[in-house]
């Protein structure tokens, strides 16, 4: 087991390759409406809606519905929370990334 590892757990909410796809998105802008969020991640409408619900009940989007020009509009962003959560994710899995750049074949365990 790699030294520290119980600080290297991912989160599974934002791990899944949806919501990673979503928040990785909403973390390079301000806000987003669905459509872009859809283009972007090439997620199905219900996929997105489904992905984006947990992470607005799990308090890390904020989505607002509203009317541009006549039209639905679906705008969201992160919030702080989901700001901190993302950032953390992407840096355990840099951290990740960096341990198995430096792992050599003598720090492998003896496997049975």
């Amino acid at each position: 087991m790699l030294e520290g590892s119980e600080e290297l757990i991912l989160d599974r909410l934002i791990h899944e390759p949806g919501r990673l796809a979503i928040m990785t998105v909403l973390s390079s802008v301000k806000s987003a409406d669905f459509v872009f969020l859809q283009r972007t991640t090439g997620l199905t409408k219900g996929n997105l809606s489904s992905h984006l619900t947990k992470l607005e009940e799990a308090g890390l989007v904020s989505i607002e519905k509203r009317f541009v020009l006549k039209k639905p509009n679906t705008n969201v962003e992160l919030t702080p929370e989901g700001k901190k959560r993302v950032a953390h994710h992407w840096d355990l899995l840099d951290r990740l990334k960096r341990l198995s750049e430096t792992w050599t074949e003598q720090d492998e365990p003896t496997r049975p």
